[in-house]
Parts: C-alpha cells; structure tokens; sequence
C-alpha cells in the first residue's frame, strides 16, 4: 500500500520539489570548476551551488522508487544524503560528469533505505537478494503474457533467474516474499470473531511435563556422572575437573607442570579416565542413548 503524507507534508514536499526544478543546469566546464574548488579549497559555496543543481536528480530518482509504499519526502531525504556523498567523493579530474557519478551514490542511499524499512523483516541481505528485489517486479512484466496469474511460472522463475543469475529457489522465495505485506500478530482472523493470529501460533516451548522429566533426568546423569568420578584415581579426577569440567579447561601443559609429568603423559592418562568414566556410566543405563541429553 502506498504512503500517503498528510496536507503539510505534501505541500512542504511540494516547495522542495520547484525549488530543485528551478535550480539552473550547470555546463560542463562550471561543474569542472565548482567541484574543482571544493575539492581543492573546501570551498562550502562551491560544494552548494553543485548540490542544489542535482536535487533535480534526487527528485527524480525518488519519483522512481514511489511504488514501494514508503514516504516521497523520506525518499528524497535519503537521495539528498547520497548526493552529499557522492560530492564528498568527487575527483573532477578523472573527466567523469558529476550527474553521472551521483546517480549511483543517490540510487544506492535510496534503495539501502527501501530495504531497511520496506518490511520490520530484514529483506535484501545478500547481492542477488537487492537485486531481486528491484528489479523481480520489472521482469515479470515483461516476461508474463498474463498479468493476472497469482504467481510466475516454472519457465518465467527460470527465465528470470538466468538473467539476474540466481537460484530459482531464490526468485520464488523473493516472489512470495513480495506478494505477502506485514501483518500484526494481533490482527484478527475475522471481522466477526475475537481470535487472533497469535492464538494459532503452535507453542515451541516445552510442555509442564517434559520440564520435570528433563529435571528428573538431569538429576540422575549428574548422580551418575558424580558416582564414576568417584571410581577414578586422584590424579584422573584432578585431569577430568580441570581438562572436562570447566568452561575454559586447562591446557595439557600447564596440567604437566602441576603433576610433575609430562604433557603426553598427561593426555594418556585423560584418556584412560575417559574410557572409565564411559564403562562406568554405560553399566548404570540400559539404554545408552539415556545419557544423551534431547536437543
């Protein structure tokens, strides 16, 4: 749906709008010199005499951008923000016209805004997803013999996909992604009833009942855990504690160092206590699967 500003705004949109268009064009050689000032001198009356002549250019890239729902006036702002860049960037020498070098940077700034705030859903994330997104619509027209299909078909998604060179997976993600606007969780499933979306949202939590028994059972591993510990000799639970029961455990040498042994000595030990430790645990469950706790 698009935005529509209330009476102030158009009109403060509106002023904006004939002051850019009456700005007067720069020829080739003025442009020259104005970045060229700027560049060299910081010239700030330089920098917006060049800025004011291509807000023309912001309006009109904004113009562009209309359909996607979001506000004419913060488009423009936006488009104003990438011109800004653009002159800070300038290098007049490279003989390249500055409307030429700022149309990107004001294309860039509107189309980064567009994704931001299109959708409270992050969309564009990736290269081929931005341009999916502006130019999916675009190519299904010209592709399509029939306007009124719901959604593309399997040789239009291919077809579309070989040209901007993505997945075609990607392109009916983004199709459906385009075809569904925001909705509240708390909008209601009709006009008649009190439920909402949110009332048919499946609980992922677990349930009162898996709660005790994931209780119940971490009780008993640990019960478990702590009775094998206790059939290993000192040394071996000194290891296992430091090696295996702490966050960051000790490395094998600094464990060398406090025994008195050396590093190898000590990873051959850690093992011989693991594969108690394992023997231990295994004799209590007849299941060994028991001892694993459920993602």
């Amino acid at each position: 749906m698009a935005h529509i500003d209330d009476p102030e705004t158009q009109r403060a949109n509106l002023t904006f709008i004939k002051s850019s268009m009456k700005e007067p064009l720069l020829t080739r050689d003025h442009e020259f010199e104005l970045a060229k000032r700027w560049r060299e001198h910081n010239d700030e009356r330089a920098l917006h005499e060049l800025v004011r002549s291509y807000t023309r250019l912001v309006v009109a890239t904004a113009t562009r951008f209309r359909n996607y729902g979001l506000p004419m006036g913060d488009l423009v702002q936006e488009g104003n923000v990438g011109l800004m860049q653009a002159a800070a960037r300038f290098e007049p020498h490279r003989e390249v016209r500055f409307s030429t070098y700022a149309a990107w940077w004001i294309r860039s700034a509107m189309q980064d805004y567009i994704l931001r705030n299109w959708s409270i859903v992050r969309t564009g994330t990736t290269a081929a997803q931005k341009s999916l997104f502006f130019n999916l619509r675009r190519l299904r027209a010209k592709i399509e013999d029939s306007p009124s299909r719901s959604s593309l078909s399997h040789a239009g998604r291919q077809k579309i996909a070989e040209e901007l060179r993505v997945d075609v997976s990607e392109v009916e993600t983004m199709e459906m992604r385009l075809a569904a606007a925001d909705q509240s969780l708390n909008s209601p499933l009709s006009e008649s009833g009190d439920d909402e979306w949110q009332d048919f949202l499946a609980d992922q939590r677990p349930s009162p009942e898996e709660v005790v028994i994931g209780m119940r059972d971490s009780r008993m591993r640990s019960k478990w855990l702590a009775e094998a510990l206790g059939e290993l000799s000192p040394r071996e639970r000194t290891i296992i504690a430091a090696r295996r029961l702490r966050d960051e455990g000790a490395t094998l040498e600094e464990l060398g160092r406090s025994l008195g042994v050396s590093k190898e000595r000590v990873r051959q030990l850690e093992h011989r206590a693991m594969m108690k430790l394992k023997a231990s645990m295994l004799k209590r469950v007849s299941v060994a699967d028991d001892l694993l706790l459920e993602a």
